[in-house]
């Protein structure tokens, strides 16, 4: 498998309880230690929108690394999306 097959952009929805202050700039730092471009789109209380890019298996564990990440934030659901290229389109997928 060539490196654009094994790379994907997508968005994570995050929903739960998000207020905590640490938990924008714990992403930031998380993303960068593996090494995935990140942006995020949209910073709330209940919601955030993170758009991600880089091989699919750091994505995974990006997601892991979210569901386990700071203990001041409660995370419910994650929703990941792909964005960009249909031809790296998966299905939806909620945890």
């Amino acid at each position: 498998m060539g490196p654009q097959q094994n790379h994907r952009q997508e968005r994570m929805t995050i929903l739960g309880d998000l207020d905590g202050p640490s938990f924008v700039p714990w992403i930031r730092r998380h993303a960068a230690k593996l090494g995935l471009s990140q942006a995020i789109a949209h910073a709330g209380p209940d919601r955030i929108e993170l758009d991600v890019a880089g091989a699919v298996e750091l994505i995974d564990m990006m997601e892991v690394g979210c569901l386990l990440g700071p203990i001041d934030v409660w995370i419910e659901t994650i929703n990941r999306t792909p964005v960009g290229d249909e031809n790296n389109a998966r299905p939806e997928r909620a945890l």
